[in-house]
């Protein structure tokens, strides 16, 4: 008989008003038994989950399916074995939105930091501006200022244009004046510009900004996403321009990109296959 065209697998409410059916509570509490089991296990297969389950190998199929269409389990392709899924994350939606960004990108900032010798920032999107939340300062920077705790022009910095590539066209049109502030000759005139550069964030994957906030000082900046795939921050390196220039930066830039990535993956977030990106430097 039909299910009212839910997938094979569904877990579902009993119809009407009433408290769920009892076989309904039952195969939520064992869907439920298998991501502890996998949680525990680390990875498992069907034959596995049915006996620690104790029902037939056909009913722990259908459930491991069930979660599987909600990527809350996926199989390891090479062993056959099922595995918990980043679905559970974006599921814990609350707990991962209280996940502390610094804590998280604390070991990467400063291997980033080792690695390029240059100072490290993190920041947020804070009223309409670029907010520090973390430093590290590399090995090459001298008594660097620290940044943490103020906020800086969304228009004129790497980071600020890698925040506004996360936002729709229209709210972060809302945060850059039609003529905005010019800090040196090389910060961005005009709205559409920076529109501009925000855009090119999307489709290369990064933001640089030389001598706009200050003469003398480069930037490369890339960001961090959370389980949903949400720009929450943008992780940069900056330094002196002199030893930023155009063949080392293209280095500071893959490995900014590389250092986001990885944050954003302790974050939840799973990147799509994408074309390599070569990082030119314009």
């Amino acid at each position: 008989m039909s299910n009212g065209g839910a997938p094979r697998g569904t877990l579902r409410a009993s119809s009407g008003s009433g408290p769920p059916s009892v076989s309904t509570v039952q195969s939520v509490d064992r869907a439920i038994s298998v991501l502890e089991i996998l949680a525990h296990a680390g990875e498992a297969g069907v034959t596995d989950i049915a006996g620690q389950l104790g029902v037939h190998k056909s009913t722990a199929f259908r459930l491991v399916a069930a979660l599987e269409h909600r990527g809350l389990v996926e199989q390891n392709t090479e062993r056959g074995k099922y595995r918990l899924g980043v679905g559970v994350l974006r599921l814990a939606g609350a707990t991962t939105a209280r996940l502390d960004l610094v804590q998280e990108s604390r070991h990467v900032c400063r291997s980033l930091a080792a690695d390029t010798g240059e100072t490290v920032n993190l920041t947020v999107l804070s009223d309409g501006a670029a907010l520090y939340v973390h430093q590290v300062a590399g090995s090459s920077a001298l008594q660097p200022h620290n940044w943490v705790g103020q906020r800086i022009p969304l228009h004129a910095t790497s980071n600020g244009k890698v925040l506004l590539s996360g936002l729709p066209r229209d709210e972060a049109a809302a945060l850059v004046r039609r003529q905005p502030k010019a800090y040196t000759e090389r910060t961005l005139g005009s709205r559409t510009a920076v529109l501009a550069a925000a855009e090119r964030v999307r489709t290369d994957g990064y933001a640089v900004a030389v001598d706009e906030l200050e003469l003398g000082l480069t930037a490369a900046a890339a960001p961090v996403h959370n389980a949903y795939g949400d720009v929450v921050a943008s992780i940069s390196v900056s330094g002196p321009s002199f030893r930023l220039d155009s063949d080392r930066l293209r280095s500071v830039v893959a490995a900014t990109v590389e250092a986001g990535q990885e944050i954003s993956g302790r974050l939840g977030w799973r990147e799509l296959a994408t074309p390599d990106r070569d990082h030119a430097i314009p």
